[in-house]
């Protein structure tokens, strides 16, 4: 059973697509993150000035 094999019938027009998709360059810009070392100050400053979490309150030493 393993060694009947169906022929694959691929048009040449099938093959140049194929062939085509498998060498297409990848695109010169793309979507990822870049690292900005000058975004780095705006981060910095942006959580020096955002507000602290508050703080639980103290109870009184008298009770």
């Amino acid at each position: 059973m393993l060694d009947q094999h169906a022929p694959l019938l691929v048009s040449p027009a099938e093959a140049r697509a194929l062939e085509a998709a498998m060498v297409e360059p990848e695109a010169g810009v793309s979507g990822a993150p870049v690292y900005a070392p000058e975004a780095t100050g705006g981060i910095l400053l942006s959580i020096l000035i955002s507000p602290r979490e508050p703080r639980e309150p103290k109870e009184p030493k008298g009770t």
